[in-house]
C-alpha cells in the first residue's frame, strides 16, 4: 500500500551514530579518580552522551545544567544531593537543576545523556563550562596523545 506522503529523508546524509564503547580509550578528566568515554555529540544541537567512570571518593564539584540530562547507573553507587544511586537507577534532571557536589561512593560508572553544557562555579563564581565543544577538544587531544605515543 503506497503512503499518502513521501517520507523519503530530504538529507541524503543522514546516519546511524554507532559507536562501540568497548574500543574507545578512558580518557582522563579528574587525575586518579575520574574519567570518561566520548560516546558521541552533535555540534548541531548541543546535545552529548558520555561514559563516565568515577573512582570511589570522586567529587565532582557544585555545577548548573544549562538543559536538560540523563544519567543510568551502570555500576556501583553515587551520592547525589540527599540521595544515593545505584545499579539500575535513572535519573531526569531538569534544565536549571542546581547540584552541591556529587560524591562516588564507589567505584562507578554510568551512562549520562545531556541536552546541552554543564556549568560549574563556587563561592567566587564560575569555574568551568562543560558542552559538546569542550568534548571535541578532549576527543581530539586524546587523539592526538595517542598517534604521538605510536
Amino acid at each position: 500500500m503506497a503512503l499518502p506522503q513521501d517520507i523519503s529523508p530530504v538529507n541524503s546524509e543522514l546516519v546511524d551514530a554507532l559507536t562501540r564503547s568497548a574500543k574507545l580509550d578512558w580518557i582522563e578528566t579528574t587525575p586518579g579518580t575520574g574519567y570518561m568515554k566520548i560516546l558521541w555529540f552533535s555540534p548541531e544541537t548541543g546535545r552529548w552522551a558520555v561514559l563516565l567512570r568515577w573512582l570511589k571518593g570522586h567529587v565532582a564539584r557544585r555545577h548548573k545544567h544549562l538543559s536538560a540530562a540523563h544519567a543510568f547507573i551502570l555500576s556501583g553507587k553515587l551520592q547525589v544531593r540527599d540521595g544515593t544511586l545505584v545499579a539500575g537507577d535513572y535519573l531526569y534532571e531538569p534544565n536549571g537543576m542546581v547540584h552541591d557536589t556529587t560524591t562516588a561512593l564507589e567505584d562507578t560508572e554510568y551512562l549520562f545523556i545531556c541536552d546541552g553544557p554543564v556549568l560549574y562555579f563556587d563561592d567566587d563564581g564560575f569555574t568551568d563550562y562543560l558542552g559538546w565543544e569542550q568534548l571535541q577538544r578532549l576527543q581530539d587531544a586524546a587523539n592526538n596523545a595517542k598517534v604521538t605515543a605510536a
